[in-house]
């Protein structure tokens, strides 16, 4: 090289003190990666978290509906909550508010943004296909359920997406939050009693579970397909 060294255009950095190359400055970013490193999990629940709801959801129900002992505690708790008269007081609107954490309206709204953006943003339906596929109502707490469903599916679109820390974070409190404090609030205005919070976060779980297995062998292989990339 006789020491000499080509000039570098504006546009030209070295890549290292040792070679000297001169290449192109700007980075080329890979559409499909992640905007940012994961900070929290996706949230997607073990075999056996979901095992244990099922377990514990069909054994809770088992139970009320043969009047044992979990229906008598219910009862006993309800006649107490209703002596606290929340419905009835200045409390109430506030309380309620708490509840909507696992409306659907709520919940629906928040995705909607978060659906929206990751469209116009990473040019992908696959969330709103997620979501389509984990919305619905579920028996005893449909608020609980849909709290622990949705805000999971929520938080796996953040998370997998690579959104901001913070909002990863946020999603992720969501997702630990909102269903029990959507549980208290409903089981505080004694418009569920405890043994419905619990079943309901039950199926919350399960099929949250379910969900994300459906992405994994069905959904995600199908869209992969769809745009001509391997599926395995």
């Amino acid at each position: 090289m006789n020491g000499w060294s080509p000039a570098l255009r504006p546009d030209h950095v070295p890549v290292t003190g040792r070679y000297g190359d001169p290449v192109t400055s700007g980075v080329i970013r890979d559409a499909g990666a992640p905007e940012q490193a994961p900070v929290v999990s996706v949230g997607r629940p073990p075999w056996w978290l979901m095992a244990a709801a099922l377990v514990l959801g069909a054994l809770v129900t088992a139970d009320v509906l043969s009047r044992g002992w979990l229906e008598r505690m219910d009862l006993r708790l309800s006649d107490v909550i209703g002596g606290w008269g929340l419905r009835d007081s200045g409390a109430f609107p506030f309380v309620w508010v708490v509840t909507q954490l696992g409306g659907r309206v709520t919940i629906l709204a928040v995705l909607a943004v978060l659906v929206g953006y990751l469209a116009w943003r990473r040019h992908t339906w696959l969330p709103l296909l997620r979501v389509l596929m984990a919305d619905g109502a579920s028996f005893p707490s449909g608020h609980v359920a849909n709290a622990v469903l949705m805000w999971g599916v929520a938080r796996w679109q953040a998370v997998e997406y690579g959104l901001p820390a913070r909002v990863q974070r946020t999603f992720w409190l969501l997702s630990v939050v909102g269903p029990l404090a959507t549980g208290l609030a409903m089981v505080s205005l004694d418009f569920h009693w405890i043994t419905d919070a619990v079943v309901g976060a039950c199926v919350g779980i399960v099929l949250l579970g379910v969900v994300h297995a459906l992405d994994e062998f069905v959904l995600s292989r199908w869209v992969r397909a769809r745009a001509g990339r391997p599926t395995a």
